[in-house]
């Protein structure tokens, strides 16, 4: 590796480093719920990669003017990465919510979320094939957390397309999570949001333009903008920004057993909004998720 490429996601030493880590994630898991909530909101009105592409479009345009000086600045570590910066903005950006959104089509938001919340047990194994220590506390309490997921999807929940492609956007988001493990030091964070939003919104520039082609352009109304800018600045702009220092601070591992709280708000978030209920089985599996985040994001003793 050169020398301006080295692990970030390790633990920092302050006493307010993992605070602040956690409250990150819990930010960026709470604000990304939302996102499912509209994408299956929207999935009769935007075409999921339309949705996908104008969300980038306004996310890029609301860190431009923060990021956009910065990532001129490093053009020169950002040449030198480039394959890096690529596959992270292919992961977490074009593909990631272009799948959600496709999810969307025939997934209930709530299953959704569910589905997502498997994507901590993924990037637990990306870390520990990169050699990172999980720890006894760290490994119960995710495996706890993964047993209330289990536990939420097997009862009684019906299969449909939509679900596979909610297993891929697990994966994507997984190999995006431990990707920011090796991010440039120099790179700051406003900087790297910036370059991945507009590497990922070129590389959707084709599939957008298919999009409109073949299945015509969409109606700009209150109902379809107002969620396009939620996702585009919230759930991309602010929560992302908020992820990425979360994973930088407490590492992808413990960063992932706190986005395991996503399920719970995403059912909330679909009950008050969409009108999806949720029965006693759902409320014991966010039990045993939220003792499992509670366990395994605190601190190595």
């Amino acid at each position: 590796m050169p020398a301006v490429l080295h692990r970030t996601a390790t633990p920092t030493t302050t006493a307010t480093g993992p605070l602040l880590g956690l409250v990150c994630a819990a930010l960026a898991t709470v604000v990304w719920s939302g996102s499912f909530v509209t994408s299956r909101g929207l999935h009769d009105s935007v075409p999921p990669i339309q949705h996908a592409f104008w969300r980038w479009v306004i996310a890029l345009l609301a860190v431009a003017p923060f990021g956009a000086r910065q990532a001129w600045r490093r053009r020169a570590l950002l040449r030198r990465h480039a394959r890096y910066v690529l596959l992270a903005s292919f992961l977490g950006v074009a593909v990631y919510n272009t799948l959600v959104n496709q999810a969307g089509l025939t997934t209930p938001a709530a299953t959704m979320g569910m589905i997502m919340a498997a994507s901590p047990v993924l990037m637990a194994l990306f870390e520990r094939l990169g050699g990172a220590r999980l720890g006894a506390r760290r490994t119960t309490g995710l495996l706890i957390a993964c047993a209330g997921v289990a536990f939420l999807v097997g009862d009684g929940a019906t299969f449909s397309p939509g679900d596979l492609w909610m297993i891929a956007a697990a994966c994507s988001f997984a190999g995006y999570s431990a990707l920011l493990r090796r991010r440039p030091a120099e790179l700051g964070g406003t900087a790297f949001l910036f370059t991945t939003f507009l590497t990922g919104t070129v590389l959707l520039l084709p599939v957008q333009a298919a999009s409109v082609a073949l299945q015509g352009g969409f109606t700009p109304t209150p109902g379809t903008v107002l969620p396009l800018l939620y996702v585009g600045v919230a759930s991309s702009a602010i929560a992302f920004f908020a992820w990425n220092k979360a994973v930088t601070l407490i590492g992808a591992t413990r960063a992932g057993i706190v986005y395991y709280l996503q399920p719970v708000c995403v059912a909330v978030l679909s009950w008050a909004v969409l009108g999806e209920t949720t029965g006693w089985p759902q409320l014991l599996s966010m039990g045993l998720i939220l003792g499992g985040v509670v366990l395994g994001a605190g601190p190595r003793r």
